[in-house]
């Protein structure tokens, strides 16, 4: 009595988790319902006295190959237009044919399973158990099955690999190139080929809108990121040596830019106005740009402001052209 009333409560879960698997228009939620139908015939493989398949139910389908999925979508993330669009033809047709062909294998096997006389769990398992039977079976009858099967799912995985790999045409640049990319950007932009100092005053504060402090306890200019220095300054709040130096470096970079420009090096058509170089050629020669003059602004209030570190002694400029 037991058995029958499990099997019709999980007979309708499963048939209803499997229509919201068909039917769902999200890819998370088609998903969550194969879990649930999986986790359904695993319940009814332990009610049917079968330990073995309902752990590896449990183990092996829903939580690797259930979490597999799930880990697909949200890291590859599929849109809704995707499905919008058929790049097989004729799919639909053989969907349909496919589905008749299942059902009619269905019908035929629990038309068997109805008809004929069961043998039993008692006479199935009789070798020993559950785990037993299911070992001497796949191990001695259906052994080439299974050695077949497993040389397919390798050979699929290898020709998953073969697809993904990606051959290089050309050399893989060295660190000698990189550097004479980074002074040939310098030569056309006047860009600064040395990395910049980072953000963050010391061991006390590490956000990007926190300037980095010289040695002599002024603010290095060049370590406050250029959007978030514009932003400042159209609302009037960057400190002024702070703002001339950039303008130094935004002078510099426009005078190398036009200079090569009318020498024919750079194409008008890669640079901004003024023979500015946009984000492009920024991108194009090996990284974003040193001078900090950003465009748009984050919408946070900068502590460059002087609300945490004003300098003190001799301006960031006078540091600056003193180097």
């Amino acid at each position: 009595m037991g058995e029958s009333i499990t099997f019709w409560v999980l007979a309708v879960v499963s048939v209803t988790a499997a229509l919201g698997l068909v039917f769902s228009r999200r890819a998370v939620y088609s998903a969550l319902m194969l879990g649930v139908v999986m986790l359904s015939l695993a319940v009814l493989y332990a009610v049917q006295d079968a330990p073995f398949l309902a752990a590896v139910q449990i183990i092996v389908y829903t939580g690797a190959v259930m979490m597999l999925f799930l880990f697909v979508l949200m890291l590859v993330g599929v849109d809704s237009s995707d499905s919008l669009v058929e790049t097989i033809r004729g799919q639909r047709f053989w969907a349909v044919v496919g589905g008749l062909g299942f059902a009619a294998l269905l019908a035929l096997g629990i038309g068997n399973a109805v008809v004929g006389s069961p043998k039993g769990l008692a006479a199935a398992t009789q070798g020993g158990g559950n785990v037993s039977s299911l070992a001497q079976l796949i191990f001695t009858r259906h052994v080439f099955a299974f050695e077949v099967t497993s040389a397919l799912l390798i050979t699929a995985a290898l020709g998953a690999m073969v697809l993904a790999h990606r051959e290089r045409t050309e050399p893989k640049p060295t660190q000698r190139d990189l550097s004479r990319q980074r002074f040939a950007a310098f030569g056309r932009t006047g860009r600064n080929p040395a990395p910049l100092p980072g953000p963050g005053t010391y061991a006390r504060h590490n956000a990007i809108d926190m300037p980095a402090l010289l040695p002599d306890g002024t603010i290095a200019p060049l370590s406050v990121n250029r959007y978030i220095a514009r932003y400042e300054e159209s609302k009037g709040i960057l400190p002024p040596e702070v703002a001339e130096v950039l303008e130094q470096e935004e002078a510099a970079r426009r005078a190398a830019t036009q200079a090569n420009g009318h020498s024919g090096g750079h194409s008008g058509g890669h640079g901004g106005e003024h023979g500015t170089p946009t984000v492009a050629d920024e991108a194009r020669d090996g990284g974003p740009d040193t001078a900090p003059m950003p465009e748009d602004g984050t919408g946070q209030d900068t502590v460059v402001a002087g609300r945490v570190v004003r300098p003190r002694g001799e301006s960031a400029a006078t540091e600056e052209d003193g180097k």
